[in-house]
């Protein structure tokens, strides 16, 4: 017999990833699109995507490592707390361990009972997993998340990069749009299928938030479209 296959151990890389891989496409062909929409020459366009492409990899790596360490700081404040109280007030604990068994199903004897055995293997432990919701599968890791934020961010922003490169200037915009739609759709089908998700729902979102985010910067250019030599 098999077993089913589970894809939250992924999920804190994994969510780093697609985020920068999504902002680095996204973000990078938006610059592009707002200078190009302002500007009848290929110079302009590719230095602006270029810093954009430099800045967005360093400010993702940075929002990731600073968010996944205030959480990390967080979880290693409360775990302190629950310690000094296993240590001050146990039986009080205990109650509360067997409560929360309780609200999940077990009659009030066998959820003391389990409370008291996982106490004696691990109180932290059992305190951390079930109390707050803590745990080593979901821990969080600032310098994966943070690396894999700035990998992903610069793996995605070459993909508009090259096309500022290569597509002809006068029809930057579409190209810009049709193959950053392209490149969003094959990153949503990739995180789905990589976190075991709807492939289409998680496409369908990307490439609606997509598009929405190259048109106002489109938008702006048009609008504040001072020629830029």
């Amino acid at each position: 017999m098999r077993l089913e296959s589970h894809y939250v151990t992924r999920s804190n890389w994994l969510r780093a990833a697609v985020l920068g891989a999504n902002d680095g496409i996204l973000s990078t062909s938006s610059i592009i699109i707002g200078v190009a929409a302002a500007s009848a020459s290929r110079t302009p366009i590719v230095l602006a995507a270029l810093a954009g492409a430099i800045a967005g990899a360093m400010s993702m790596a940075a929002g990731e490592y600073v968010s996944v360490s205030s959480q990390g700081d967080i979880e290693k404040s409360d775990l302190a707390r629950e310690q000094k109280a296993l240590i001050e007030m146990p039986e009080v604990e205990l109650e509360e361990l067997a409560d929360i068994y309780q609200k999940r199903g077990l009659n009030e004897e066998l959820a003391l009972q389990v409370a008291k055995q996982l106490t004696e293997h691990d109180a932290l432990e059992a305190h951390a997993r079930d109390e707050l919701g803590i745990n080593k599968i979901m821990e969080a890791n600032p310098f994966q998340a943070a690396l894999a934020s700035f990998v992903a961010f610069i793996i995605g922003a070459i993909l508009p990069f090259v096309v500022a490169l290569l597509a002809p200037v006068k029809e930057m915009i579409y190209y810009q749009y049709c193959f950053s739609l392209l490149f969003l759709a094959l990153l949503g089908a990739i995180a789905a299928k990589t976190g075991g998700s709807s492939i289409k729902k998680s496409v369908l979102r990307i490439c609606f938030w997509g598009t929405a985010a190259m048109f106002a910067t489109a938008l702006v250019g048009y609008i504040f479209g001072v020629s830029i030599a």
